[in-house]
């Protein structure tokens, strides 16, 4: 296993004819529209009305009854019961949702139209377990239009939108999500997405790796079929690695998470627009003089940090490693231990992958009113188990909010009970979304049309050209123009006039 660039540099990527002329042409594709239809402009200008389930609908879930959609016999237009979803009925709700998606989202929507008369993915049977959203929709239907086959579940037992689940279960895709999953009915969800008869896949996109756990602990005899893995969050990686290193990899496996345009722009500018967007909507508090602990200094740290900076909070920031310690002070943070704030401090945001960053201890000292929240994929970083306890009491508040309250009165406020905070309260960013969206939709197409022999049973970063490739998709939204390199320049420099333009090497 080689951990950074190693398999990155050795990686034969080819550029399939599509992707040439539509990096010639996606000038075209991604100019924004110059008018909003009807639905889509009342959509956006009331997202409260009665008629329109918005992400805020969702969030509250105040239409949808108590019945599990376990329990329910549903179909689709088409007479389908492939699928189960909380409401079929919603369908004309989440299509609304999509179509909204689609018009931030413009690089797929372009290799949608480029690459769906060549059929890349024709044969593909990919089993998909992550955030169901608006985004991740769009994604399913461009996977189809290129010629997959998908099933799906969710990754979060709090994300799914429910309307938009009903949307591409009327589309035909069967898709086995609802938000405020059960544990027993998450293991349900990705079972059914799996054991199914006469269908079997050959290629996984999973976010976090609980996909692939299940899969290697009850279905092992798949990977004899299965071309290979797609993984976008830090703990899947962490998992894929750890396989790799045991000699239990036994597929190839695309790092998606760690790819410069995944990285250096979803969890960064992500998580700096949605931190404040799942604070606000949780809790109405204001940022100005809050004193916030920051843990973890990662991509998803930054945005953070910079996001509450930018309010006027005072920020501690947390770190084991020595260099992203070092760029927190020179980015102006104060960096602590958990334990000299925790009495102090207003807000504990955790966002390192890791387990027990916030442990029982750090609970019983945090002040009266402290909100804790993760912006880390697992509920691993905040021991939420250690408050289910007799001598403490739970009070729901208002959906995804919980204050648990100690014997002396003192209460803390526990957003989504510590689950990924930004996608189980709000919404993130449409736009980032497309540049992970395209980013694995295009190492899709790559691994399952990699000739044998290509990729080991090895973990492997996205090629440095199919990085630029999608940073240049998103451009023309910008109405950004490149500057390009004189043949002089290039040869004095030694680099191909089209990329990739820095080496392997290359911390962006």
């Amino acid at each position: 296993m080689e951990n950074g660039d190693g398999n990155e540099g050795t990686s034969a990527f080819h550029v399939p004819e599509w992707m040439i002329q539509f990096a010639d042409q996606k000038q075209e594709f991604n100019k924004r529209p110059t008018k909003i239809g009807r639905r889509s402009l009342s959509r956006s200008i009331s997202q409260s009305s009665t008629d329109s389930y918005s992400s805020a609908a969702s969030y509250t879930d105040s239409s949808d009854d108590e019945t599990s959609p376990r329990d329910k016999q549903q179909k689709n237009s088409k007479g389908s019961s492939d699928f189960c979803v909380k409401n079929i009925k919603q369908a004309e709700f989440g299509r609304r949702e999509i179509e909204i998606a689609e018009q931030e989202m413009p690089a797929l929507m372009a290799l949608r139209k480029r690459a769906q008369g060549e059929k890349p993915l024709a044969g593909a049977k990919i089993v998909g377990c992550t955030h169901i959203t608006a985004q991740t929709a769009v994604l399913m239907e461009t996977l189809g239009a290129l010629g997959a086959q998908c099933r799906w579940a969710a990754c979060n037992i709090y994300s799914t939108l429910n309307e938009v689940a009903a949307a591409l279960a009327e589309n035909g895709f069967p898709v086995f999500a609802w938000k405020g999953e059960s544990e027993d009915d998450f293991w349900w969800c990705i079972d059914r997405c799996v054991n199914v008869e006469g269908w079997q896949p050959n290629m996984i996109l999973d976010d976090g790796g609980d996909l692939t756990h299940w899969i290697y602990k009850k279905y092992p005899n798949m990977f004899k079929k299965i071309k290979g893995i797609v993984e976008e969050s830090v703990t899947g990686v962490h998992r894929l690695y750890q396989l790799s290193k045991a000699g239990k990899l036994c597929v190839p496996a695309m790092n998606v998470n760690d790819s410069v345009t995944k990285q250096k722009f979803d969890n960064l500018y992500c998580c700096r627009e949605s931190i404040l967007d799942g604070l606000k909507r949780t809790t109405d508090m204001m940022f100005g003089g809050k004193q916030v602990v920051v843990c973890g200094y990662g991509e998803v740290g930054k945005g953070c940090c910079a996001a509450l900076k930018a309010m006027g909070s005072i920020v501690y920031v947390t770190e084991i490693d020595p260099i992203c310690a070092l760029q927190a002070c020179m980015d102006g943070f104060r960096l602590v231990k958990l334990n000299e704030v925790i009495r102090q401090v207003d807000i504990v945001i955790t966002c390192t992958g890791n387990k027990n960053v916030v442990t029982r201890e750090h609970l019983d000292r945090m002040k009266n009113s402290c909100i804790v929240c993760n912006m880390g994929h697992s509920n691993t970083e905040i021991d939420v188990a250690s408050l289910r306890t007799p001598e403490l009491t739970w009070e729901r508040v208002r959906s995804q909010v919980d204050h648990v309250i100690w014997p002396d009165g003192k209460r803390i406020v526990l957003l989504a009970e510590g689950r990924l905070l930004n996608l189980s309260c709000s919404t993130v960013p449409t736009f980032v979304l497309s540049i992970t969206a395209t980013t694995q939709a295009l190492a899709l197409i790559e691994l399952y049309n990699a000739p044998e022999g290509r990729y080991k049973q090895d973990v492997y970063l996205l090629p440095k050209k199919m990085d630029e490739y999608v940073a240049s998709l998103h451009l023309p939204t910008f109405d950004a123009h490149l500057t390009e390199l004189t043949d002089e320049q290039a040869k004095y420099l030694g680099l191909n006039k089209n990329g990739p333009f820095k080496p392997n090497y290359y911390r962006y």
